[in-house]
């Protein structure tokens, strides 16, 4: 009996991996940032910066020479950011666009239209798209809009407190059960806890994929979280495996469902009631850096990650 119980439950288990491999997106897997028709240039302008869409800039005309950036950030060039904690996380943005870097590919490209703030809205509607257009079924998130504008999100104006820190002072901790920081890197110790955690579920946003990292590493040779971090802004659907960037030692390759254009599997629409011994792809996500409050870090490795 005992051992009929252990094949169902390995049958159920490998079928929702199955499932999770084969996820296909019911939208254009750029969803929000088709920019209602404009795709693209929505974001980067072809030709002539934010001149090209538009826009004015209002400090300096380096606009468009990074990443043919096509959105005006000069509002944002050195302006001081204090996310999270009653503000305790200050992020000072570089001076231009051409600064380069994480903080201005990975931050400020970001604000320049999720800001709300002190940016234009570039318009967007500040209600997520998933909601919006009905992708969204978990009814646990009501029926209020989930806004999309950082610093005008229907609280004070210029509110940053209640936003994830990003920038130099949110830096990612290693911890003593297995992920190691060296040479700019990320690396798992085999059979430490943090190990058999990337078995149950992976390390999508920190390890060190095929597209390069996805955080930024300070002066002080730390790693930071930045808005690349948890978000790839051209992929909102699907997350796809690769050799370099497995879950559950998928051997890359394979489909999961995601939303909010989160780097990682994360699938709010769990259509199955989960058990003791299965934890939701969403909060596996937060994991990663969270690792404190995860399964295997508290002695239970068992743990089956359901995506869907």
């Amino acid at each position: 009996m005992k051992k009929a119980m252990l094949v169902v439950m390995f049958i159920l288990a490998v079928t929702g991996l199955v499932m999770a491999q084969n996820w296909s997106s019911p939208v254009d897997v750029l969803g929000a940032h088709n920019n209602n028709g404009r795709g693209c240039a929505g974001c980067h302008s072809p030709h002539s910066g934010a001149f090209g869409s538009g826009h004015l800039p209002k400090k300096g005309n380096d606009t468009g020479n990074y990443a043919l950036w096509g959105q005006d950030a000069s509002p944002l060039y050195g302006y001081s950011l204090a996310f999270g904690d009653s503000g305790r996380y200050i992020e000072v943005l570089p001076g231009s666009l051409t600064a380069g870097g994480t903080e201005v590919s990975g931050i400020m490209t970001c604000l320049s239209c999720h800001d709300g703030n002190i940016t234009y809205s570039n318009m967007m509607t500040n209600q997520s798209y998933e909601q919006k257009i009905g992708l969204l079924n978990n009814t646990a998130y009501g029926s209020n809009p989930i806004p999309t504008l950082l610093g005008s999100d229907g609280t004070t104006a210029a509110n940053y407190n209640n936003d994830h820190p990003v920038g130099l002072n949110a830096t990612i901790s290693t911890t003593s059960n297995g992920l190691v920081w060296a040479s700019n890197a990320f690396t798992v110790t085999t059979g430490s806890p943090y190990w058999q955690f990337t078995q149950n579920y992976g390390w999508p946003t920190l390890a060190p994929a095929a597209h390069g990292a996805s955080y930024g590493v300070s002066p002080a040779g730390l790693p930071y979280v930045a808005c690349t971090t948890c978000h790839n802004q051209h992929v909102m659907t699907v997350f796809s495996s690769s050799s370099k960037n497995q879950i559950m030692n998928d051997g890359g390759g394979k489909f999961y469902a995601t939303m909010f254009f989160v780097n990682a599997p994360y699938n709010p629409n769990i259509n199955r009631v989960l058990t003791g011994l299965q934890a939701p792809s969403t909060t596996q996500f937060c994991r990663q850096c969270h690792f404190g409050e995860a399964n295997e870090s508290n002695s239970t490795n068992n743990v089956t990650t359901v995506f869907q």
